[in-house]
């Protein structure tokens, strides 16, 4: 008899653990973000995930990461099926912001998903890229 209940809890207990990995894969998609060529190795990297509606605002995921020779990568999770654009600058100071010089023009490197290059500042138009059911990997280039 204990040898047929301990048989049932592993099989319920195995049944468990497959239910909740297959249903992490519907909660939504991991993203992986890199950028590639970082001026220097100071500071770290600042990666912020936006929508449509809040682009350029609140972001849904915000992430930082230490550069090591040049690369900084971070991994969102969990993301829905749906239209993206990602922002990201490199913070030599490790202030936690973007700085600007007198004219307004940023000091500290920046890009954006696509690595559209506009005067201004970014576009979520131009930026959006596509998440679907599958996971998806960037390179920002500065």
């Amino acid at each position: 008899m204990q040898h047929l209940i301990l048989a049932l809890a592993l099989m319920f207990s195995s049944l468990m653990l497959a239910q909740g990995n297959s249903t992490s894969k519907t909660n939504g998609s991991n993203l992986t973000v890199s950028v590639l060529n970082a001026l220097s190795d100071d500071g770290e990297v600042r990666f912020a995930l936006y929508t449509k509606e809040n682009f350029m605002k609140q972001p849904l995921q915000a992430s930082s990461s230490k550069i090591v020779n040049g690369k900084s990568t971070v991994i969102f999770t969990g993301i829905p099926e749906g239209f993206y654009a990602v922002l990201c600058f490199h913070d030599e100071n490790n202030n936690g912001k973007m700085d600007f010089d007198l004219n307004g023009m940023p000091i500290e490197s920046y890009g954006n998903s696509n690595n559209v290059y506009n005067y201004g500042p970014p576009q979520f138009d131009l930026s959006k890229f596509e998440v679907l059911k599958s996971d998806v990997t960037l390179e920002i280039k500065f």
